[in-house]
């Protein structure tokens, strides 16, 4: 289908297309005209993914001057491959529609992933490959190699072909998931890990996972050369402020500071060793240091990622005394390590600014914040000097001080927590350097790129990620999904046939009349529904003790006269093994119930289209775990700088976990699901108004406080009228529009557009 877009000749791969697709592409175009960021809700199941790669590649084709690269974040390596597979599916399209695309699109994941060199990938797990990759790859291993090849000084002809070729003049323009670049790695005999981050620069389409841009220790070494005029998007982003405050977050244990003082060991050992065989790279480095950082930086990756973000004034500076030399810098580390032990010796819970931290490291040691910052550095420099490979207990040397750098770097957004027992009451001394504030990491990242879009189907309420993520964008909004017919009948079940109310709040959670009326209407829904049912509780141990009482009363029994159980586990292998036999019980026809946990495997990623997410039912509301000194030094942070109440913040994490578990049952126009929220808090307008658009315009008012008993009724009215013929014509013009009709849509929405801005 040929779309006009404003002006943007859209080529877009099927017959018909949804209207939220056509108000999505109009939506871009202006935040990437405006040159500025967007946030976008649009409904589950409604095709995000093509429409936007249909429509930022019609886009860089018709101004590829104004867009240079196109930056697609993934939260997973399936989410990544299904991208992929997509972009390949269009730019097909183009060659069958006689319209060249000249692109090439590149993915990257880990050396663990990627490697082909039987040597390493048979080590073992991911820090044993990046280890044997280092022992080959480094400038010195390779230097050592050339000079004495034997098998103390192992080498990769593949990373050697890699470096020995020009990578430009033999990488074919096209489209390449991860099996892609190994086979086209085996294919040239090159290295396909460093292929694919040295391809990055060159692609059109790069497709790789959060980390590589939210993580400053990953992004620093893999995405430090991407152009600005580029666009990034974050597909799926719903939880993106909690993965940028973990990428900042740093915890210390027991056996953190055992392992960092063994790796110390080994540093000292390698320095005294040098200062005997080779004392002049030692008084080279030193030469380095004295002019400054910039100039002591090595272009090689010490293997361990990079440092906090340094300004340029202490770049520019010469490095301390007190970490200049390697003898000294050792002592210094060792400092560190005696005052983290120290500090782990702890009776109570404490929780001190970083201000704090560093008067008391300072007093107490005698270390200084200007080292603090650039220790890390320090540290990098002098891993690539002695030329060390194992990194072993070298990484939590570099963890202690990362978390040391950090508090000298931010005065504020973050906390530092010392505590004797964890939130389960078991002795776990640690301490912990908490981010609570998103926006430290997105911040360089809104400044970097022109336009930045967050979008997923479950980011309501949408209101709220400027306040976390401190931009202003020039889009914001959330789509409506068009349906011909109801295909989704949410309800908010309020209380049992015996009127007693359902809720999960913790003085009623345990409550027998609440859970036993949690199984009826599990029972009642399980012989009603065909198919799968998917089951959301509060957490683990909540779904643990709910089970336990349901096979005490039979309630267990009675749900097994119609479905096969499987349940979630914290377990990811058994939780995979759960999911595979579920499908295989829903596909034979006997039906199954899957009983899950919010924020867990199966809300984030999973989909159950299809027969097999026929209900959704989520137990309570799931509220974050309140007793966590983290999110408490967190929510009063939010309260005190950005003014977001404490109930503000839990009720949004709530009611977006919430939208992303009943998400997945609706995963395209032609699926149809029951959505079941049982409990009574769900029906305040403080709750169910903070769902999603394409969900609340489905919630009448009839259905925000029903017994199980109405619920059931009209769950059995609903799948009757699912069972009748609904052929394609009835949905053309209203869900499904042609060539013709889109054209007429895109004309009136630009025109209520144009009105709107006059009344205004």
């Amino acid at each position: 289908m040929h779309l006009d877009i404003e002006g943007i000749p859209v080529l877009f791969p099927f017959d018909y297309v949804y209207p939220e697709q056509l108000a999505y592409m109009r939506e871009l175009k202006y935040s990437i005209e405006n040159r500025g960021h967007a946030l976008i809700e649009m409904p589950c199941g409604t095709g995000k993914t093509v429409t936007i790669l249909s429509f930022l590649l019609a886009y860089k084709k018709a101004h590829p001057a104004s867009l240079e690269k196109i930056i697609y974040c993934t939260r997973t390596v399936p989410e990544l491959t299904k991208v992929v597979e997509e972009l390949r599916d269009l730019v097909k399209f183009y060659a069958d529609n006689d319209q060249h695309l000249d692109i090439l699109s590149m993915s990257l994941s880990s050396r663990q992933n990627l490697c082909i060199n039987s040597e390493v990938t048979s080590c073992g797990g991911r820090i044993e490959v990046d280890t044997e990759c280092r022992r080959r790859t480094a400038t010195f291993a390779r230097r050592n190699a050339k000079m004495s090849p034997n098998a103390e000084n192992p080498s990769c002809s593949y990373f050697e072909n890699l470096e020995n070729s020009t990578l430009s003049a033999k990488l074919p323009r096209t489209i390449y998931n991860l099996e892609d670049i190994k086979e086209f790695g085996k294919e040239e005999t090159i290295c396909p890990y460093f292929m694919a981050r040295e391809a990055i620069n060159l692609a059109d389409v790069v497709i790789y996972s959060y980390n590589y841009l939210l993580d400053p220790k990953i992004s620093s070494v893999v995405s430090k050369s991407l152009p600005r005029n580029s666009i990034v998007v974050f597909d799926e982003a719903h939880n993106i402020d909690s993965v940028c405050i973990k990428s900042l977050s740093v915890k210390i244990t027991k056996r953190t500071i055992e392992r960092a003082s063994d790796g110390l060991e080994k540093l000292t050992a390698r320095v005294d060793e040098f200062s005997i065989s080779k004392k002049e790279e030692l008084e080279d480095e030193y030469d380095r240091l004295v002019r400054g950082l910039r100039e002591a930086r090595q272009n090689e990756d010490a293997g361990l990622g990079g440092p906090p973000i340094l300004p340029d004034d202490v770049l520019t500076t010469a490095i301390p005394g007190s970490i200049r030399k390697a003898p000294i810098f050792c002592k210094w580390v060792k400092r560190l390590l005696e005052y983290c032990g120290h500090r782990l010796r702890i009776q109570q819970a404490i929780q001190e600014s970083p201000l704090s931290f560093l008067r008391d490291i300072e007093e107490r040691v005698c270390i200084d914040r200007k080292s603090l910052r650039i220790a890390g550095e320090r540290l990098q420099n002098l891993i690539i000097t002695l030329e060390m490979v194992d990194l072993s207990g070298l990484k939590e040397v570099n963890d202690i001080i990362n978390m040391a750098a950090l508090a000298a770097t931010y005065t504020e957004g973050f906390a530092i927590l010392f505590e004797a027992i964890d939130e389960r009451g078991i002795p776990d001394p640690r301490i912990q350097l908490a981010c609570l504030d998103a926006s430290l990491v997105m911040r360089p990242i809104f400044r970097k790129y022109q336009s930045v879009l967050i979008t997923s189907g479950t980011l309501s309420p949408i209101e709220m990620y400027p306040r976390l993520l401190d931009f202003q964008p020039v889009v914001m909004t959330s789509l409506a999904l068009s349906m011909a017919r109801g295909a989704i009948c949410p309800m908010i079940v309020a209380r049992g046939n015996d009127q007693v109310s359902l809720s999960s709040k913790f003085d009623e959670r345990e409550d027998p009349s609440v859970l036993r009326n949690y199984g009826n209407l599990l029972v009642e829904i399980c012989g009603v529904v065909p198919d799968g049912v998917v089951v959301f509780f509060t957490s683990y141990s909540y779904l643990e003790n709910v089970v336990s009482m349901w096979n005490e009363t039979g309630i267990i029994e009675g749900i097994q006269k119609n479905k096969i159980i499987f349940c979630e586990s914290s377990d990811i292998t058994e939780t995979s093994q759960a999911l595979s036999r579920y499908r295989e019980a829903c596909d034979e026809g006997r039906g199954a119930v899957l009983l899950s946990v919010a924020r867990g495997k199966v809300s984030e990623g999973i989909d159950f289209s299809g027969h097999y997410g026929r209900a959704v039912l989520v137990l309570g509301i799931p509220f974050i775990f309140t007793q966590s000194r983290i999110l408490r030094a967190r929510l009063d942070f939010l309260r005190t700088k950005i003014q977001v109440r404490e109930q503000e913040f839990l009720v949004f994490d709530a009611m977006r976990q919430t939208a992303q578990c009943l998400g997945r049952a609706i995963r395209a126009k032609s699926d149809y699901g029951i959505m079941l929220l049982a409990d009574v808090r769900f029906g305040t307008p403080g709750k169910y108004n903070k769902l999603p658009k394409w969900l609340t315009d489905s919630l009448s008012q009839g259905s925000l406080s029903l017994s199980i008993e109405d619920s059931i009724a009209l769950s059995k009215k609903f799948l009757r009228q699912m069972a009748q013929p609904f052929p394609r014509s009835a949905q053309l013009g209203i869900s499904l529009l042609n060539a013709e009709q889109a054209e007429q849509y895109l004309r009136r929405i630009k025109n209520e557009a144009a009105f709107a801005r006059t009344i205004r």
